[in-house]
């Protein structure tokens, strides 16, 4: 799929899929391999995540697992300010997504450190702090909106729909919104493991290349999550092959954007499903 995003002026390209490496700077993400908190560790991931291709570092400061205890705004602020100024003094150029749902993160980050996307889990504040809501769906302009378009930054606009049909009408509505407050950059995140039982997210695999109507493109997160891990009978730390597959398929499906633990393994996935679907004849007429 031909998109494109404008990050501090310039075009970054999805006509190749791109990979975003997660830096959780937390103590309880559920992917114990993906906790980093002490300087080195940090600075050591985002390093990682460039050096196996990765193109874009993610950086979080709130667990959104079930169960996970609620961190206060100045915990979650205090959490990326000590991780962004490590990941911006080790990777200057690289571009950096900040995963948060409040509107005065997102602007710290942004105004504070150069933050280039604003990931938010949260559909504009449907879910909110552990499932309770910021705001309501009633039509109403959220707050993270306004403070996106404030910002004119891109940003990630993850669905905690069921299936496919209800997330296209949402969208439909939020999109709107953010187009009318000035927003030109965004993207969309279907949401797996969002208020989705495991049927829901696997009819939401088979059915994703839908959300492409949209005209936008897609980032998917599925790296070792429940879907996997419940589905095999295993854990976070036995769920690699079952990501690299999901990857795959959403590849397949004209995914722009794979949110991954396992950089350099996502990246080998864009590299030879790419080549697969450049080498059928069929390409010529895409």
């Amino acid at each position: 799929m031909q998109y494109t995003i404008n990050v501090r002026g310039k075009l970054v390209d999805f006509s190749s899929p791109q990979v975003m490496g997660i830096l959780n700077v937390t103590p309880d993400s559920f992917f114990a391999g993906s906790r980093k908190q002490t300087e080195a560790e940090i600075a050591d991931r985002a390093n990682q995540v460039i050096a196996e291709g990765g193109t874009i570092i993610d950086v979080g400061a709130f667990s959104t697992r079930p169960g996970a205890p609620e961190v206060s705004q100045e915990e979650e602020m205090a959490r990326l300010r000590f991780g962004l100024e490590i990941v911006r003094r080790e990777q200057p150029d690289a571009v950096v997504s900040v995963d948060t749902f409040r509107p005065d993160v997102a602007r710290m980050a942004v105004e504070d450190y150069g933050a280039d996307i604003i990931n938010d889990v949260s559909e504009g504040g449907i879910t909110g702090v552990v499932n309770t809501p910021l705001e309501k769906e009633d039509g109403t302009c959220p707050a993270i909106f306004r403070m996106v378009a404030r910002l004119g930054v891109p940003y990630i606009l993850m669905s905690v729909k069921p299936n496919v049909e209800t997330m296209l009408m949402a969208y439909a509505r939020e999109i709107q919104q953010l187009r009318n407050l000035g927003v030109k950059d965004i993207i969309l995140d279907p949401g797996f493991g969002f208020g989705k039982t495991l049927d829901d997210n696997y009819r939401l695999m088979a059915e994703m290349d839908k959300l492409h109507v949209l005209g936008l493109p897609l980032l998917v997160g599925v790296s070792r999550k429940t879907m996997i891990f419940k589905l095999l009978d295993t854990a976070p730390a036995g769920s690699l092959n079952g990501t690299t597959v999901l990857h795959t398929l959403s590849l397949m499906k004209g995914v722009s954007i794979l949110r991954a633990h396992d950089v350099r393994e996502a990246v080998e996935a864009v590299k030879i499903t790419s080549k697969t679907i450049s080498s059928s004849p069929l390409s010529k007429h895409l």
